[in-house]
């Protein structure tokens, strides 16, 4: 039996020992977890006095991510310098609590969240490399080939409690961001040649179960077979059970259903987690009502332009290491990608790309900034990506930037907020067509809003409220966080792409 499945995890949680529930998740035994648990059982039932002190006699918990060294809050470019250091974490001593013990150096993204996460280490990486920290980047990336060698992806986080999902597949864009690096040119073919390795296992984890479909087994794992015969994916979690980092909430929320529902909506809820959209009106039955998530009937836009993107870095990286027949390989699914999505992930009425509902074969109606990795990946037409822009700047413009969709509701990955790895795939993408005149105002808007939420507040923050900038974006499940990673690496990419616009 696993530490989370443990009565004495279950009453700590329950009994509202702490305010959050990933702080008990994340605490270090002072002995093991098994001797704790030993010890409770002879002692439970307790009260909440009592338990705390048991708590605190057998674990050690961390507070709020104390940043390590005072950040230089003059401006927002030296506080995002003077923050790398205090974000650093060097490499982990094993201990007896839920981290996977990393064998290299790396970016945490501040706050409650004291580990690496997947997809947010690339929008840190923009700000690192710019920042002339590329030693730090390779390090991440060797922790991720690391992880994914030993565990057969590269989890949300370093957590155990993470093992059972991924996050939006962005290994690829990591290593073509290394690799063309001015700093980096002493990586070698060798290097290459276990990245690419590190790709293919990653590939294989997010087609694992294709070879199962057929007109009768419409989706496996992560998998889907379109109505055409091809297959897409989606995102999903390999365990249906409540989040260990939030018992009390999934347990909340899963009250009210059926008992032959319940193990759905965790699956759902983990999922939406694996998507790093949690949550949002993309993945909900009723736009308002969390219960009714279905993550997994899904097939996202996003998800499918990384895997294209993953599809042809990989062609490309074994056509630079001589091996045409996988590089040849590679191009025909990505090519084949490109296809489906334009099949069913385009909306010619609304001029953009959109999710597509596998369960009733029907396209999503709720519209996301998600459109824009079309045009972050090259795979939009030079058509497609004119009336994505038409809209963007119609609809999804802001005075603090691009809004995440143009849905209101109580979900953090919703209007009115605005997400920096969101602003980054548009800009990004609008530059790949010469949209230049959009993506300039985007990164103008992002640049003031923070720099005024920075004179107010002195620091930099996960999210923003991209509708109305003087007031704290909100939603989710837990307070709006401090630091912060990916915020800090796209603010500093804009900065730089400001000053220079043919970096």
């Amino acid at each position: 039996m696993s530490f989370f499945d443990s009565q004495l995890f279950k009453d700590v949680q329950m009994q509202h020992v702490f305010s959050d529930c990933k702080t008990f998740a994340d605490a270090i035994a002072r002995v093991n977890w098994q001797s704790a648990c030993k010890s409770y059982e002879q002692l439970a039932p307790l009260t909440n006095t009592q338990l705390s002190e048991f708590v605190n006699a057998h674990f050690i918990t961390s507070p709020v991510l104390a940043m390590g060294t005072e950040a230089d809050t003059s401006s927002v470019k030296h506080y995002i310098d003077s923050l790398w250091n205090g974000l650093r974490r060097e490499a982990d001593t094993p201990k007896q609590d839920s981290l996977l013990a990393l064998k290299h150096s790396y970016i945490v993204p501040g706050g409650r969240f004291q580990e690496i996460y997947y997809w947010d280490s690339y929008f840190t990486a923009l700000g690192l490399i710019d920042a002339d920290k590329g030693d730090v980047v390779e390090d991440m990336l060797l922790n991720f080939v690391d992880l994914i060698n030993d565990y057969g992806c590269i989890p949300n986080g370093n957590r155990r409690y993470y093992l059972s999902r991924s996050q939006p597949p962005v290994l690829a864009l990591m290593v073509e961001l290394l690799w063309e690096h001015t700093h980096s040119k002493s990586l070698n073919t060798q290097w290459l040649a276990m990245c690419v390795a590190a790709l293919e296992k990653e590939y294989i984890f997010w087609m694992q179960g294709a070879q199962l479909l057929s007109t009768n087994v419409l989706s496996s794992k992560r998998v889907v077979r379109m109505p055409c015969g091809g297959i897409l994916n989606r995102y999903w979690d390999d365990v249906s059970e409540p989040r260990a980092e939030s018992l009390r909430e999934d347990l909340a929320l899963a009250e009210g259903l059926a008992k032959e529902k319940k193990s759905d909506f965790y699956r759902n809820i983990r999922a939406a987690c694996e998507s790093g959209w949690d949550f949002s009106s993309r993945w909900l039955g009723e736009s308002n009502l969390l219960s009714s998530i279905q993550t997994t009937d899904i097939v996202p836009i996003d998800l499918n332009c990384l895997m294209y993107n993953l599809e042809n870095q990989l062609s490309k990286f074994f056509q630079l290491l001589g091996n045409s027949e996988q590089a040849e390989h590679y191009q025909l699914l990505a090519s084949n990608r490109k296809a489906l999505i334009n099949a069913y992930l385009w909306n010619e009425p609304t001029g953009f790309f959109v999710d597509y509902n596998c369960r009733t074969t029907t396209q999503s109606p709720i519209l996301s900034a998600a459109a824009t990795t079309a045009l972050f990946v090259n795979l939009a037409s030079n058509e497609q990506a004119t009336k994505v822009a038409t809209r963007l700047a119609n609809e999804f413009l802001k005075e603090g930037g691009i809004v995440t969709t143009i849905t209101q509701t109580a979900q953090q990955w919703d209007s009115p907020n605005g997400w920096a790895p969101l602003q980054w795939f548009a800009v990004k993408g609008l530059n790949n067509y010469g949209i230049t005149q959009l993506s300039t105002h985007i990164m103008q808007n992002w640049v003031n809003m923070v720099e005024q939420n920075f004179a107010a507040n002195r620091c930099l923050l996960e999210k923003y409220n991209v509708c109305t900038p003087a007031v704290l974006a909100g939603g989710g499940e837990y307070q709006v966080q401090q630091g912060f990673g990916w915020t800090n690496g796209v603010t500093a990419r804009f900065y730089t792409l400001l000053n220079n616009p043919e970096f």
